[in-house]
């Protein structure tokens, strides 16, 4: 019984002295709904990562929440609009659907179309990286904007602006009723072809190009996913440890216009290239991402970043050391 309590107190002790160092480091995502209706948030975890305490949630119009991740978490996060619950008690929604028949999506991702936030913490250079998409088409406005983080293209990113309404009959879906459009679908999902999809002879980034569907969401939303190799202009970056607000059809005085967006966006030269001298390539092995960063500034991004995290190992060591010390004069 001795050796029990002792053992409790050794684990209460670490713990304590963990989360004072500071050496178990989250980044907290706040979710917010600013709609006019009721969104339920759904959440997945990339493949290999664990799924975080909830993966779906409900928010009424003017409500908010905060999740808490690792620092070395991926995955996305977006918004589940009409849903029900059955007399069997199935969980389903209209847009967004995660297909588990619960409010919880326990690993299930969004069924297209859906406006998604995407995010890949820790990564290549110690970077986390995020942006908005609309690759598998759009249901409700999103902002994602980082707080504390550094760097030029540690910035804002989503898609404000209501685009159902404006959706070509050809991709739109509508309420069951039919009188409303409810979402806009991606070209890919509504024809199935490979130019769309960016798949076979369209599957590399030389070979995929925009086309007029995919102009519609970049022109309304410049800073999104509009594509899949739609990487210039839609990627974003932050060096240490920045928490993020994600925000369902922010107002007007949460995010900067249009046009301001595409003022800070790389310029394309005639051929459709990216000509900014400021916009090195970042390559995290999978994809590449090209920001707002001249090398040195992101060789001091990097190098913050790394310290901080050096900063935590040292404490988590220091926190462990002194608390076997603990144990054993007690």
């Amino acid at each position: 019984m001795d050796q029990l309590k002792l053992s409790l107190q050794f684990l209460q002790t670490l713990h304590l002295l963990l989360l004072a160092s500071g050496a178990v480091a989250t980044t907290t995502f706040t979710v917010v709904n600013k709609c006019d209706y009721t969104v339920w948030p759904g959440i997945l975890s990339n493949t290999g990562i664990a799924e975080l305490p909830t993966t779906g949630f409900l928010l009424q119009p003017g409500d908010s929440k905060t999740v808490t991740a690792p620092t070395s978490w991926g995955g996305r996060l977006w918004g589940r609009t009409l849903c029900t619950q059955d007399a069997a008690g199935k969980f389903s929604c209209v847009t967004g659907d995660c297909g588990s028949g619960k409010l919880e999506c326990a690993g299930n991702g969004a069924l297209p179309p859906a406006t998604l936030a995407e995010f890949t913490l820790d990564a290549d250079g110690g970077l986390d990286f995020f942006d908005v998409s609309l690759v598998d088409g759009y249901n409700v406005p999103m902002l994602v904007a980082p707080k504390g983080g550094s760097g030029n293209n540690c910035t804002s990113t989503g898609c404000v602006g209501d685009l159902n309404g404006a959706c070509p009959s050809e991709l739109r879906v509508t309420s069951v009723d039919g009188k409303q459009g409810v979402a806009c679908k991606s070209a890919c999902e509504a024809f199935g072809s490979p130019q769309y999809c960016c798949k076979g002879a369209f599957g590399t980034p030389n070979t995929c190009k925009p086309t007029a569907y995919s102009q519609i969401f970049k022109n309304a939303c410049p800073r999104a996913y509009s594509y899949a190799y739609d990487d210039k202009t839609s990627t974003f970056t932050c060096a240490s440890s920045a928490d993020y607000t994600i925000t369902f059809c922010p107002s007007p005085k949460d995010n900067p216009s249009q046009k301001s967006w595409q003022g800070q966006n790389p310029k394309s030269d005639s051929s459709g290239s990216s000509s900014s001298s400021d916009s090195p390539p970042l390559n995290n092995g999978t994809m590449v991402y090209v920001g707002a960063m001249d090398e040195s500034e992101l060789s001091w991004s990097v190098g913050t970043h790394v310290s901080v995290k050096e900063s935590q190992a040292i404490a988590g060591f220091v926190s462990i050391t002194i608390a076997l010390w603990l144990l054993c004069h007690l």
